[in-house]
């Protein structure tokens, strides 16, 4: 007698997390050896916290509700950005005022109308803050003093990203001063924020921008452009107050000793002693 054929039931589905968006056309997998892009997704922020903050292949921002992939720099930009880090590492070594913060640390901006999660290239929080951050924390929920984005500039939609909507939230927030380094000059932009609550721009001295959230702190513009060595910026004027000390210091006293040695060379000179002898 024949069997009945019997057909296996499909499995249960699994229970809806809060946040997901259903059958996304972009399920997260990877194609073609690239993982695919979660940008636009709805989540939770619980969600984003949990899930994509830490994403090993592609840095997210949460915007209100919505991932937002940040996008990744040219050679150019990365150069440019390498040399502006690097003048602030130096400030802060000398000057020890602040943490600089880096590495897709991300900051939580409790706004007026809504809640974003910004990952800024570099940003500065003072000593001072009212809400220091800790040598564990791995994000911050306080107020940068200075915030520096490397311009993303792919498209049109990138670019007001930066010089436009992160210009709002970090004004809103009360973030002192925003940076917006560009290689290509055309949105390179550096703006404090007045009691009144709004960015001005800052007023170039010489060509020189002064920090006022970090007091001492200077660069001329052009210079993020000629990116000049430690070495040649140890002997500009500009940033003897910060840059490479030790060596300045090192190089006064060979210079006064040698000045010193020439000085006794042509005094026996004079008495016409050949020092070469002695």
């Amino acid at each position: 007698m024949e069997k009945k054929r019997t057909h296996a039931k499909p499995p249960r589905p699994l229970p809806a997390v809060p946040g997901a968006v259903p059958d996304h056309p972009h399920s997260g997998q990877e194609e073609n050896g690239e993982p695919r892009s979660l940008a636009g997704l709805r989540v939770s922020e619980e969600r984003y916290w949990a899930e994509f903050y830490e994403d090993p292949d592609i840095c997210y921002e949460w915007n209100d509700g919505t991932l937002e992939e940040k996008p990744l720099p040219d050679y150019e930009q990365v150069l440019l950005y390498g040399w502006f880090q690097q003048l602030l590492r130096c400030f802060l070594t000398v000057h020890p005022i602040a943490k600089l913060l880096y590495l897709e640390m991300g900051v939580r901006f409790q706004l007026p109308r809504k809640t974003a999660i910004r990952k800024p290239d570099l940003f500065v929080v003072r000593h001072d803050n009212p809400l220091p951050l800790g040598n564990n924390d791995r994000s911050y929920r306080g107020i940068c003093d200075l915030c520096v984005e490397s311009l993303s500039d792919s498209n049109k939609k990138e670019i007001e990203r930066d010089t436009k909507q992160k210009k709002g939230e970090y004004e809103a927030a009360g973030v002192h001063e925003y940076y917006i380094l560009d290689a290509r000059g055309a949105y390179t932009t550096f703006l404090q924020r007045t009691p009144r609550g709004v960015y001005v721009p800052i007023i170039p001295d010489q060509g020189v921008i002064r920090s006022t959230s970090l007091p001492g702190f200077q660069f001329r513009i052009i210079d993020l452009y000629h990116q000049p060595s430690l070495l040649a910026l140890s002997a500009d004027e500009v940033y003897q107050g910060f840059v490479l000390p030790e060596y300045q210091q090192e190089k006064a006293r060979a210079d006064l000793e040698k000045a010193r040695a020439d000085r006794l060379a042509a005094k026996l000179r004079e008495l016409g002693i050949d020092e070469t002898t002695l």
